[in-house]
């Protein structure tokens, strides 16, 4: 049998988060095995050769949905329509990029032949009718492009604005919990758990208006060397107050509270960075990362008793759960989620 590898080691061999993984398995790019009396996904040495594959034509800039085009195809012909028309667009794109440095050295030129830095030379008719000659392929100067081009720019510039965040508040509720600190599936294994437990009990049928969260936690280890707290993930699914949770299940209280919350696709992680740069310069909302729910320490499976938990505020919720869950048709790839982050009222006068 081939060299096997677990999530992790395919993780830090190249250098890519097992979240971004399992996105890759859910949309078909990769395929891990499950070994019996085994519990952890492995990957062979083709799966192996696949991402290796994935991860370079991503750094050449190929979307993901030409990569599955690419895997798709046995003719070398169409794989080399993709990349032609990859090759097409950067060239358009190298064209722009050369006429705005030409234009941008004739500026500073202009510049260090002044006294004072001023820009009055902009306003200039014949730097205009320079500029107005310019064929740009994608970024046109014309009136009724101006709104397209500036979302465009918007785009470049990799942050998010008021109108792609929404200010939410959270109720109280009673959620059934489950952690996992497998480290290679942790995800699965409480959605795993979590549907087991909702159809055990009939909780589709009980409350169908049920919502489900994830996020990050990180558990002080009592029995780690090291003394170091290990990550882990916690999932929660919303219940009746008094519905019994078993093991290893166990019953939470969130406490509710004002979120500031941006969509994804499922994959989208990067937009974490965006929507915390949103609150670092928000005029309204601060951040607010007091605890948010009840009790502090969780139960931690048969090896802890009870432990110290640090619980991120931060949320992400599975938009749409009661009705995916119950799909058996439905693609894990194309959820929707909530990024959800904790804010409060910013007081008068700060």
């Amino acid at each position: 049998m081939n060299q096997m590898q677990v999530v992790s080691a395919v993780s830090k061999t190249l250098g890519i988060s097992s979240r971004m993984l399992r996105y890759y398995e859910q949309i078909g790019l990769v395929k891990g095995q499950r070994i019996e009396g085994y519990a952890y996904r492995v990957y062979d040495e083709f799966s192996l050769r696949r991402l290796r594959q994935i991860i370079i034509l991503r750094k050449l800039r190929v979307p993901v949905k030409q990569i599955r085009e690419i895997f798709d195809n046995s003719d070398a012909a169409n794989v080399i329509d993709i990349f032609e028309r990859n090759i097409s667009e950067l060239d358009e794109e190298i064209t722009e990029l050369s006429t705005v440095k030409l234009i941008l050295n004739s500026f500073v030129r202009e510049l260090r032949e002044k006294a004072n830095v001023r820009l009055d030379f902009l306003s200039d008719s014949s730097i205009f009718a320079i500029v107005d000659s310019i064929s740009f392929p994608k970024n046109t100067l014309r009136e009724e492009k101006n709104m397209d081009d500036l979302n465009k720019a918007s785009e470049k510039l990799d942050k998010l604005t008021d109108k792609n965040v929404r200010i939410i508040y959270l109720p109280p509720m009673t959620v059934a919990a489950c952690q996992s600190d497998k480290d290679e599936d942790n995800e699965g294994y409480c959605a795993r758990k979590i549907s087991k437990f909702l159809t055990d009990n009939g909780l589709f049928s009980l409350k169908p208006d049920m919502r489900s969260f994830g996020f990050n936690i990180f558990i002080e280890d009592k029995m780690a060397e090291t003394g170091k707290a290990s990550p882990c993930w916690e999932q929660w699914v919303s219940i009746p107050d008094d519905v019994p949770v078993p093991e290893p299940l166990f019953k939470r209280k969130f406490l509710g509270g004002l979120y500031a919350a941006h969509m994804i696709k499922m994959g989208g992680w990067d937009d974490w960075g965006k929507l915390v740069e949103w609150g670092k310069t928000c005029e309204l909302y601060d951040f607010d990362w007091n605890p948010r729910c009840e009790p502090n320490q969780a139960y931690w499976g048969e090896k802890y008793e009870q432990v110290k938990a640090h619980m991120e505020p931060t949320l992400e919720e599975y938009l749409n759960y009661y009705n995916n869950t119950q799909n058996p048709e439905f693609n894990n790839a194309n959820m929707q989620l909530d990024l959800l982050l904790p804010i409060k009222l910013k007081k008068i006068g700060e």
